[in-house]
């Protein structure tokens, strides 16, 4: 039997823990086809098959399920002993992978990205923004981005940012032609500005006072997964608009949009980053968590 080489095993060990050539490739900036062939090598190598492929799916076979299982911890530890030497540098080097909703991408994110790149030259920060909650692992980044009713339990979680909070608006117009509402159920006789997730779900709007929570899901002309078709539709009166309040604000700011209901969304907590549990972790990583914190301690 050929020796395997470990660059094919480390493919195979991605697209097995994706379950699938598109999605590992994605996460690795490789075509799906150089994957496909390092599987296909690999199997030759072996003797045997790894992964069962249909149309719709790739799912380990038995020999590979039992070959992902030994094969992981050992390229974790290779991994390790390479990432190790990160510490005779006088600065660490090597990618740093962040699958981040969209919204931290966008309002949270700026504000770190140049002062950390700064302070580690030799780091290249990698981010996919999207609102799909995502495996980081089989996804093929080092760590994730979300907001505390997603996390994982058996991830380890680190505050990325303060509190955030949601707001509803809508145009001077539309409220002298409507009336300002005054309770969070008067949006269901109103026409409403909906967004849609990635996912295809329609976003429920939720407001809090008292302890009282109240979801709805109004009627409107535009259901939309652009902010700035949302943004674009509410200002010129076509409906109330929800989101992040930093989204609104340069709208706000500018009288273009008027905050409503404004005594119905109290602050959340902000997003986290999150991370498995390994036993050696990634410089680049550490360097960006020990920059996080270092943040926090300052503000």
């Amino acid at each position: 039997m050929a020796s395997p080489d470990l660059a094919d095993l480390d493919a195979f060990a991605a697209v097995a823990r994706a379950r699938s050539f598109r999605g590992a490739a994605v996460g690795r900036g490789v075509s799906p086809s150089s994957l496909s062939e390092a599987v296909r090598r690999l199997e030759a190598a072996l003797g045997v098959r790894l992964l069962n492929r249909t149309t719709r799916s790739v799912t380990p076979t038995e020999a590979g399920q039992r070959l992902l299982e030994r094969l992981a911890p050992a390229l974790a530890d290779v991994a390790g002993a390479l990432d190790a030497v990160n510490q005779f540098r006088d600065s660490p080097t090597g990618t740093l992978k962040l699958n981040v909703p969209v919204v931290v991408a966008r309002l949270v994110l700026p504000d770190f990205v140049g002062p950390f790149l700064k302070a580690n030259p030799g780091i290249t920060l990698e981010i996919t923004a999207e609102d799909t909650f995502v495996d980081v692992l089989a996804a093929g980044a080092d760590a994730g981005v979300r907001y505390g009713e997603r996390l994982e339990k058996d991830m380890i979680a680190v505050p990325l940012s303060g509190p955030q909070r949601y707001q509803a608006a809508a145009s001077p117009a539309f409220l002298a032609r409507h009336g300002v509402p005054r309770h969070p159920r008067d949006l269901l006789s109103l026409p409403c500005i909906r967004h849609r997730f990635s996912s295809g779900a329609i976003i429920v709007m939720e407001f809090e006072k008292d302890g009282e929570v109240v979801r709805i899901a109004p009627d409107g002309p535009l259901i939309s997964s652009s902010l700035e078709l949302e943004l674009r539709a509410a200002e010129e009166g076509l409906g109330v608009v929800a989101s992040f309040e930093g989204f609104l604000a340069p709208s706000v700011a500018a009288g273009r949009l008027v905050p409503i209901l404004e005594d119905w969304n109290p602050p959340f907590e902000g997003p986290f980053l999150y991370y498995p549990s390994r036993r050696h972790m990634p410089a680049p990583l550490r360097a960006f968590i020990d920059f996080i914190r270092a943040r926090r301690a300052e503000a």
